[in-house]
């Protein structure tokens, strides 16, 4: 599926933005890069989730008109950290989304989950670019995404390392010369651990990701690998492949960020260092390229680049994103509901680390209707609130 407008459309500077997700690894790396040109920006919209004193810090950073935090509760708190400032504040899921639908050209999602979905969709109902960095958004409601990014006359650009690579890399002209895409992933903490070991991982083990800084929700699904198992899911809908043309191999030094093979042969590769702020600086500024502080590869002390398939077994929440794309229908959304559930437990200590995809197997292999095809946003929530439930009392009977 086209991912929008091409050739891409030039935009005058300032370029006004809204930041989805301001406080998270995402959204701080996006602040870090405005901060460092403010007149080629203008903030129209931060939103945070509870971390009240950052949010209040970047909004007067970046002299944003309006500051959102999701939860209500800490409404007073901002308001109070914004007392004297011109920067309207508000709270709560209505005042995220009338964050989203205010009129920045250019939106970053990067509320972690499904939480990121709504205002993700009011964004792209108004034509906005979307920069995408919220995963969940296309599992649970990918042609509902897209479809509306293309009536809107919108554009997606994806954020997430792997498909950022294989949109540079990616000529949509050609697209019956690829052969097939490759998604590099570092294996995680875990990579190189038993069974046995991996039994008793602490959550503190696993959000500890050997390259790269993120979240904890979304380095616990690099430790089980189901963030692979995403992406694939993802890339079949942003590039318009079947999972079969999409290989997963696990490349330790997170070096090569994701590769096209084309039928002649050729392999393209998008290589840099393990640094949010490439990808984001390439959403940013596009179509045109900005600077990134990011530190600069050096060939000359490279030692080795290695790869090696994906052990499913050790993995299996591979196998499950793979069958969950087979059956199509809802079982994306119950794959994602259940494993936010399942990473929620475990980072509580409620349930061990290889439960995680026990739980997950067993909400999606017990879900009636889960051929069922995507029709609506009401559809999709209450197939992702039921999920969880599931999950919820699948980790109560553990």
């Amino acid at each position: 599926m086209d991912l929008g407008k091409w050739p891409p459309p030039s935009h005058a500077a300032p370029r006004s933005v809204t930041i989805l997700g301001s406080t998270g690894s995402v959204g701080q790396s996006t602040v870090d890069l405005i901060a460092r040109d403010p007149e080629s920006y203008r903030v129209e919209a931060l939103v945070a989730g509870r971390s009240v004193e950052l949010l209040a810090d970047q909004a007067r950073r970046l002299r944003a008109k309006f500051a959102v935090v999701a939860d209500p509760e800490r409404y007073a708190a901002l308001r109070d950290a914004l007392a004297g400032t011109s920067i309207e504040v508000a709270a709560g899921p209505e005042a995220v989304s009338e964050a989203a639908a205010r009129p920045a050209p250019w939106v970053m999602a990067a509320i972690v989950g499904y939480a990121g979905l709504a205002p993700t969709l009011v964004a792209a109902r108004r034509g906005a670019i979307v920069a995408l960095a919220n995963k969940e958004a296309l599992i649970c409601a990918g042609e509902l995404l897209l479809g509306a990014i293309a009536e809107a006359g919108g554009t997606l650009l994806p954020v997430d390392s792997e498909h950022n690579a294989i949109f540079q890399l990616f000529d949509p002209r050609q697209r019956n010369a690829i052969d097939r895409l490759i998604l590099t992933g570092s294996g995680g903490p875990f990579r190189n651990w038993s069974v046995a070991d991996m039994a008793g991982a602490t959550p503190a083990q696993a959000i500890a990701h050997p390259n790269w800084d993120m979240g904890a929700k979304i380095s616990v699904d690099s430790a089980t690998m189901m963030n692979k198992g995403l992406e694939l899911i993802e890339a079949t809908l942003l590039f318009g492949l079947p999972g079969a043309k999409i290989d997963i191999v696990v490349h330790a030094q997170s070096v090569i960020h994701s590769m096209v093979a084309y039928r002649d042969g050729s392999v393209l590769a998008q290589l840099g260092t393990p640094d949010m702020r490439i990808p984001i600086a390439y959403a940013l500024g596009w179509p045109n390229r900005i600077e990134s502080p990011a530190a600069r590869l050096n060939f000359a002390t490279l030692s080795a680049l290695t790869f090696q398939p994906p052990d499913e077994v050790r993995f299996p929440a591979l196998r499950l994103a793979r069958a969950a794309l087979a059956t199509g229908g809802l079982a994306p959304i119950v794959l994602n509901g259940a494993n936010e559930a399942a990473v929620a437990a475990f980072l509580a200590r409620r349930i061990g680390f290889l439960d995680i995809v026990r739980v997950v197997e067993d909400v999606v292999c017990g879900t009636a209707s889960i051929t069922s095809p995507v029709e609506s946003l009401q559809q999709v929530q209450a197939t992702d609130r039921e999920a969880r439930e599931r999950a919820e009392r699948a980790c109560e009977n553990l």
